[in-house]
Parts: structure tokens; C-alpha cells; sequence
């Protein structure tokens, strides 16, 4: 049952095949044998995974089952969950029972989603190798000889998918976090227009930047979760009014005639070989279906890592600055007085890659320094946005390759941060701007998967399911899996 798709389980359950229970029990079962080869799941809620299924076998029963009653999914852990662990992969937030559920949580359960557990991440969603979780890093279920990072920071639900042990995953995306991870795990995975999905009870990183999103296998998975993770909420000021439509419905739309960019920025020599073959054969590809291609410049994309690398620290910095000792969270024992419990529950619960970030954020942020740097961070976001925005005048959708090269072996980057940042490099202009983007599976470059990015113009996922759809029905790059699940 473990290899197929979200839609071939729906069809099962509808048609009896086996039950919720049937199949619920079948993932925990390969947690639990598999999970300690890769460490993509913190919590595995075995117990209430199991009466969420019984309930839905018995909602199917009485006949008011919708195509998600009983399929079992998992959340990264950055999602509050109601009387469940959340940790955000902190080890401030290592204790911590959420009180109620985020809005994405709650909309998954409403549609009858059985969770089987919350997922490892990098910690509070900074990195792009999930080597900085509290709760030990995620190894790449790709890994043969060496140990592989899987992507982050979304790499607990990039691995747990590609891994078998869950047909589909909720994941987070600030700077490139749901499909960096996709692209170096194999998968299928959309970050959608800012707004469009609710950011209640997510915790918060960059608040301008951060956006949920769904880790699947195919576009087809990915359309039929987002047609449960997307709409308005009130309770989040920055989501969207703004209908949401059937994300399944227009994928098999014919693509004939469609105009896709190729931003000449991101098509230089500073790309592999390799990963110009791929991306060359996928444009074949998708011109054999009758796409169009044109090249087009994003003149400003160059300054996207440092705009993004003063913006998210600088909001990150306000963002964690409520971890304090106080409230909630970790708090050292026996402070002498305010002071130290401030300092030290901070210094104790807070990780290098963190602590680094809020520093530089409170930098940017500190007067004298607001102007010259935080200010004109923003103003460059202007101009890279300004740069999509024209270049949407004359196309439908830009193709771009997701991250610069497969995956890549744990430290192999720790003692140069920059050069971790910039695995990023393709990712994080998309967030600034705003603009949805997904990568899907496009090739294997030493054995290992690399990822096709396509970026759409605002609220136009559609759009981008359709192309991804197509392109999977004529490759079967997605369909590929780790030798060893």
C-alpha cells in the first residue's frame, strides 16, 4: 500500500480495498521499523492516529466520506497541534503541549485526514539541511555510501514522504523550504501565493515571508491538498479573501500554446553540466506538448540572498524574542534574577544557526543601522518583485532549476554559512516577491534527484499543477523511490 499515491488511496478506501485502520496501521507499522534509519518524525501519534481512523471508517460507513476520510498524513512541526508535542525542532519549545490547533491543523482534521505524527525540522524552520534540529538531524532516504542531508528545512516531511512512511506531508516554505527539500528528495512540492493559506498557529520565523504548503509525491497529491490547506482565514491578518477553487480540476488542461520564461540570470555557467541537460530535456519536454519558451531577465535576482538574509533575520529577531523564559518554552533553573533568567534560558534554548540569525536581525534592525541596511533590504524587494511583475506581462510561467546541485553530505558546508545560504539561490526571490512556486522531479544526477522549478504569477497554482501534471504524465521521474524503503 506504501507506494501509492494519496488519489490511488482514495480510490482504495472508497472501493473497500482495506480500511483506515487498515492503512493507518500499515504506516505506523513502517515508522516504526524505518523511521530510525532517517529520524524524520519527533512525535508519532500512534494512539490518536489510530481512533481518527476509526472514526473515519465509520463516517465512510454511513456514507458522508470526502476523498480525504481516512488518508493518513503527517505535519511538520511547526504547526500547533491541540494536547500534542510542538517543538518547531527547539529545544525551547521541547515541552511544550500545544494549547489549540493551527488553522491548516484543524482544516486537515475537518476533512476527515487521519495524522500519524509531526516531523523533524531544521530549528524554528532556519536551515536548508536539517542539521540544526534540537531533535538530531534527517538523513536523506537517498543516501547510499555517505549520509545525505535531505533539504530543509522542511526535511523531516521531505524524507518521511520519499521514505514511504507517510503518502504526503504538511511543510513550510520562507526562503525555498518546501522545495529545496523536494528537489533533493524526489518529490513534488508547492509553495503557494502569500496569503492563500493561513499562517495561524504556525510558528513563526519571517512573518512576511513564511507560507504552508503540501509535500507530496505527485501534482495530483499536491492539488488535493491544497484544496484543503488553502482559503481565508479571520484569524490571520496577512491570509487572503479570495475564493479557493478546485486545485484537481484543471490539471489535465492542455498546455499548447502556453508562454514559460527562462530567466537568463539563473541559465549561466555557473550551472553544472548535468543539471543543464536536465533542464534542457525538460523544456523538450514540455515543448513537445506545444509550450513556448522565451528568455527573460529578473535583473535584481542576484540581490535576493541579501535582501532575504537582512529581512528574515530581522524578523526572526522580533518573531523569537517572545521566547523569554516567561511565558512558555524553556526556562533555566535557579535564575538569580530577570536578567539571568532572560540570558540564559535564551543561550540554553536556542541553537547556533538561531542564535546567529536573531543577532544579525537585531543588527539590522538597531539604530543607526535600520535605514542603511533593514530599509534598504526592503526597497531591493521592491525592485525584485517589480522584476516579476513585468516579466508576467508577456508570459504564463518561469522555469527555473530548484537548488544548484543534488544532495549533499552532512558538514559539508558547516563552517561556511554563506555557502549554505545559497543553496537557496533559486528559491528565495520567489518569497520575497510573494509569487507561488513549486519544484517537481526532472532528472538524476549521480543517482540523485534534482528538481525543475516553475514559479507562477500570484494565486495562479493552478496553473503550475496543470504544467507539473503534464509533465509527470509524460516522465516517470516522480515515480522514481530511494533503493532501501
Amino acid at each position: 500500500m506504501f507506494n501509492k499515491t494519496v488519489k490511488e488511496l482514495s480510490i482504495g478506501l472508497s472501493q473497500g480495498e482495506f480500511s483506515s485502520v487498515e492503512l493507518t496501521q500499515h504506516y505506523l507499522d513502517r515508522i516504526k521499523a524505518k523511521d530510525g534509519e532517517i529520524n524524520s518524525f519527533i512525535t508519532v501519534t500512534d494512539e490518536l492516529a489510530l481512533e481518527e481512523a476509526k472514526a473515519a471508517d465509520q463516517i465512510r460507513a454511513e456514507g458522508k466520506a470526502t476523498d480525504w476520510t481516512g488518508i493518513p498524513f503527517a505535519h511538520k512541526d511547526i504547526f500547533c497541534t491541540k494536547g500534542v508535542l510542538t517543538t518547531c525542532g527547539s529545544k525551547m519549545l521541547e515541552n511544550f503541549i500545544s494549547p489549540y490547533d493551527a488553522t491548516v491543523v484543524s482544516n486537515m482534521k475537518t476533512s476527515g485526514a487521519v495524522c500519524l505524527g509531526k516531523t523533524n525540522m531544521d530549528e524554528f524552520a532556519m536551515g536548508s539541511s536539517n542539521e540544526t534540529s534540537y531533535f538530531g538531524k534527517v538523513i536523506n532516504p537517498w543516501s547510499d555510501k555517505e549520509q545525505l542531508v535531505p533539504g530543509g528545512s522542511s526535511g523531516g516531511s521531505a524524507a518521511a514522504v520519499a521514505a514511504r512512511l507517510t503518502p504526503i506531508a504538511t511543510a513550510t516554505d520562507t526562503g525555498g523550504s518546501i522545495r529545496q527539500p523536494a528537489s533533493l528528495c524526489g518529490l513534488t512540492g508547492l509553495k503557494p501565493t502569500y496569503g492563500r493559506v493561513s499562517r495561524y498557529g504556525m510558528i513563526a520565523f519571517a512573518s512576511s515571508l513564511d507560507q504552508a504548503g503540501p509535500m507530496a509525491r505527485t501534482a495530483e497529491d499536491a492539488a488535493m491538498m491544497l484544496n484543503v490547506m488553502a482559503g481565508h482565514d479571520a484569524k490571520d491578518s496577512t491570509s487572503i479573501v479570495k475564493d479557493v477553487p478546485d486545485y484537481t480540476a484543471s490539471l489535465n488542461n492542455s498546455i499548447d500554446g502556453l508562454r514559460i520564461g527562462l530567466p537568463k540570470e539563473f541559465f549561466n555557467e555557473h550551472l553544472s553540466p548535468e543539471l543543464q541537460n536536465i533542464l534542457q530535456d525538460s523544456i523538450k519536454q514540455l515543448e513537445s506538448q506545444g509550450a513556448t519558451f522565451k528568455e527573460i531577465s529578473l535583473p535584481h535576482s542576484h540581490l535576493s540572498v541579501p535582501a532575504y538574509y537582512v529581512i528574515a533575520p530581522a524578523e526572526c529577531s522580533a518573531n523569537l524574542s517572545r521566547f523569554d523564559g516567561v511565558r512558555y518554552g524553556h526556562r533555566c533553573e535557579d535564575p538569580k534574577d530577570l536578567m539571568d533568567m532572560y540570558q540564559r534560558s535564551r543561550t540554553e534554548g536556542f541553537g547556533d544557526e538561531v542564535k546567529r540569525r536573531i543577532l544579525i536581525g537585531a543588527y539590522a534592525l538597531s539604530a543607526g543601522y535600520y535605514d542603511a541596511y533593514y530599509n534598504k533590504a526592503q526597497q531591493v524587494r521592491r525592485l525584485i518583485k517589480n522584476d516579476f511583475v513585468s516579466a508576467f506581462e508577456d508570459i504564463d510561467v518561469i522555469l527555473s532549476p530548484t537548488s544548484p546541485s543534488p544532495a549533499f553530505g552532512f558538514d559539508s558546508k558547516g563552517d561556511d554559512p554563506v555557502q549554505m545560504y545559497l543553496e537557496d539561490i533559486f528559491t528565495i526571490s520567489t518569497n520575497l516577491a510573494g509569487l507561488p512556486g513549486m519544484s517537481l522531479p526532472a532528472g538524476l544526477i549521480n543517482g540523485l534527484p534534482i528538481g525543475m522549478q516553475l514559479i507562477g504569477n500570484y494565486f495562479e497554482e493552478s496553473k503550475l499543477l496543470n504544467v507539473a501534471h503534464r509533465f509527470q504524465t509524460a516522465t516517470d521521474w516522480h515515480t522514481l523511490a530511494p533503493k532501501n524503503i
